[in-house]
């Protein structure tokens, strides 16, 4: 099969998660020999934001760290969806893409048929921007993958796309991995952005508070941190380490004794059953994980057995302080919710699921009237 996507960046993950699991889908793909290209815009934003900071070297990191995979970049102008698509058999559309791309290619596959077109929605845009959703033109797509069950029903429900199915992220178990014991660098390690104030309370309750109390030795990165959050960090005493290279987490994982999930609010109180996709690599590395509240209502895991759920700030302190203190504790979480993984949510399994979803779709009708 040859699959063509089309993502905001593959080589970025500055502020783009949704890099982490298409990376993991294309590795899956291609060791299964299927053909993949990948598209991308030049001079995206996220690539943009990442050489600013940080200049050409992360670029190079991740061809060091992902030589299997290359992606096209394109002038939205001069893109030839001809030469782009040719051959095609499947072809994915993330959501962060220009609307105007979107109906470019939704008008191709009207005019030239022959593959299967489906679009793909990893945010919460659905529900909080959904103006902002309703403008894409889906009226050619064969339907839409979306990353929990409550927003492939807002598909349906609004009238989005006719057709729509469940395509949770997943840890791509190549990469993430537990690794040999290491020298401890501390106790507590949080890998993840601050969040446009969307979880800043949250954050304070579930991660600083803990932190500061408990006397622990702790480390957070990621990037978009106003001075107030910096600020914030320092009091707490925990070490701020900017942006990681999602590849480099395994080992950041396996230098500390404990992580923590603080979900943000838009899950939590509108999109329930729709973790992170550091959830999913955090277990995948077999570090112990401590959560703040939110719904499994799709029965993704086994809270309390791959990992604890704090359902108020007190409640954090005791279950970090019971998971450093006790090695037992630590060692069951770490190894039920890695088993949990390797069982239902490595990006294996969503190939698996993605291969058949497009065997259910069939022929394109234009290779059926041939």
């Amino acid at each position: 099969m040859r699959l063509v996507l089309f993502c905001h960046s593959l080589v970025s993950d500055w502020n783009h998660g949704n890099a982490h699991f298409l990376r993991g889908v294309c590795t899956e793909l291609l060791a299964r020999g299927h053909d993949v290209a990948v598209y991308e815009p030049a001079n995206a934003w996220s690539v943009r934001n990442l050489v600013a900071e940080h200049g050409q070297a992360p670029l190079g990191g991740f061809a060091a760290a992902y030589p299997h995979l290359r992606s096209h970049t394109y002038d939205l102008a001069r893109l030839d969806l001809d030469v782009a698509l040719d051959r095609a058999d499947l072809v994915i559309v993330h959501e962060w893409n220009d609307h105007a791309l979107v109906k470019r290619i939704g008008e191709h596959r009207r005019a030239h048929g022959g593959y299967r077109l489906l679009f793909h929605d990893t945010h919460h845009r659905s529900v909080t921007e959904p103006q902002g959703m309703a403008a894409y033109d889906l009226r050619h797509y064969d339907g839409v993958l979306a990353f929990g069950s409550v927003i492939r029903d807002l598909y349906r429900h609004h009238g989005w796309a006719e057709r729509a199915w469940t395509w949770h992220e997943a840890a791509d178990t190549r990469m993430f991995k537990p690794l040999p014991a290491r020298a401890r660098d501390g106790d507590l390690v949080w890998i993840g952005n601050w969040g446009d104030d969307e979880r800043t309370a949250e954050l304070h309750e579930f991660l600083l508070g803990p932190v500061k109390d408990l006397g622990l030795k702790a480390r957070v990165h990621g990037v978009r941190y106003p001075q107030q959050a910096l600020d914030a960090l320092r009091g707490a005493g925990i070490a701020y380490g900017n942006w990681l290279p999602n590849y480099e987490a395994p080992a950041v994982f396996a230098r500390h004794g404990v992580t923590v999930h603080v979900p943000r609010r838009p899950y939590v109180q509108a999109l329930p059953g729709i973790p992170t996709i550091r959830v999913f690599e955090a277990l995948a590395c077999g570090i112990p994980l401590v959560s703040a509240p939110w719904d499994d209502v799709e029965g993704l895991f086994e809270p309390g057995a791959d990992f604890l759920v704090a359902r108020d700030g007190a409640q954090m302190r005791e279950h970090l302080r019971n998971v450093l203190n006790e090695p037992r504790l630590a060692r069951s979480l770490a190894d039920h919710g890695r088993r949990t993984i390797l069982a239902r949510h490595s990006c294996s399994h969503r190939v698996d699921e993605l291969l058949g979803i497009y065997a259910e779709l069939g022929a394109p009708r234009a290779i059926l009237a041939a």
